[in-house]
Parts: C-alpha cells; structure tokens; sequence
C-alpha cells in the first residue's frame, strides 16, 4: 500500500505542477499578449501624435510664408516691383518647366535616347576644365584664333562667311517677324516737338 500511495501523491505532484506550468505559461502569454496591446497602443498613439504635429506644422509653414510674402508687397519702389514681377513670373515658371520635363520624357522615349554615362561627361569637361586652369592652351585663346585665321585656305574662309551670312539673315528674318514691319519699330509718334 505505500508504493501505491506514493504513486498517488507523485500523480498528484504531476497534476498540481502541470497545472501551476500551465497556469504559468498562460498567465504569461496574457502578459505577452498585453505587452503587445500595449505597444500597438503606444505606435498608434505615437503615430497620432505625429500626424498632429505634422497637420500642425503645414499651416505653420503656410502661415510664416504667407508672412513673408505679405511683408514683401509692403516694400515699395522698384524693389517692389522687382518683387512683384518675380512672384508673378514663379507659377508660370513652374508650370512650363514641368511641361518642358514631361516633353522631354516623352521625346527621349519615343526616340529611345539614353543618357551619356559619366565617362562621357568626364571626357567632354575635361578639355573645359584644362582650359580653365591654363588659358594659354585653350583653343578660345585669342592667339589660338589668330593663328586659325591665318592658315585657312579658301574653303574654310568660305565657309565662315556662308555660315555669316545665314546667321545675319535669320536675325534679320526674326526681326522682320517681330516687328511685323520691315523696316523700322513702332514707336511714338513725333508731333513736332523734341524734348
């Protein structure tokens, strides 16, 4: 009889510390699991706390341009109407630079253009920027040139003033166009008398 009763009192050892390890381990995921309720509570509180500075701050923002820009149209005089021009000329800007952004997408698309890649552009500024430390040995330098126009043959003269010549009847042209009139400006006219 005491083997069968220290069996049962070990039956029941087992039974009392599975229950106490299951109490345990459930009391412990509760503990987890409000640990992780709390965080989430804490991230989205956090998270609220964010998007109300940051709803706060646009206006804020707004609010100190908008300052700024009031206090600029108090200054009077050219500057002025310097300032004025340059507000007026800002959405327009923006506008046709987008414009130009998008057209420019589309036409390197269409044409499947790529971009030079940076050995390219090394290569080309290269002679830029050799010619921007030493002068002298620029191509632009003016002894450079004079030494071209001396030793051109008859071709290269004749092409120079080919290329003259187009470039001085375009402006002309453009001119003309401008100006709707072939001779003159529009202007005021004179009644006789001179200031």
């Amino acid at each position: 009889m005491p083997a069968t009763a220290s069996r049962a009192v070990l039956r029941q050892s087992q039974f009392l510390t599975r229950r106490t390890a299951v109490r345990h381990a459930s009391s412990s995921s509760e503990a987890a699991s409000k640990a992780s309720e709390k965080a989430s509570s804490a991230a989205s509180k956090a998270s609220q706390g964010l998007s109300r500075v940051s709803s706060s701050a646009g206006p804020a923002l707004s609010n100190a341009a908008q300052g700024l820009g009031g206090a600029l149209k108090k200054v009077g005089g050219r500057t002025g109407k310097v300032i004025s021009f340059v507000e007026s000329m800002i959405p327009p800007t923006l506008y046709y630079s987008r414009v130009g952004l998008e057209l420019g997408k589309l036409v390197f698309r269409g044409q499947n253009m790529t971009p030079p890649n940076v050995a390219t552009f090394q290569s080309y500024f290269q002679h830029l920027l050799n010619a921007a430390r030493n002068p002298s040995s620029s191509p632009l330098s003016s002894q450079n040139i004079l030494n071209r126009i001396r030793s051109a043959n008859a071709k290269e003269i004749a092409l120079a003033g080919v290329t003259a010549a187009e470039v001085l009847g375009f402006f002309t042209v453009g001119e003309i166009i401008g100006r709707l009139n072939i001779v003159g400006y529009r202007g005021e006219v004179a009644h006789g008398e001179h200031h």
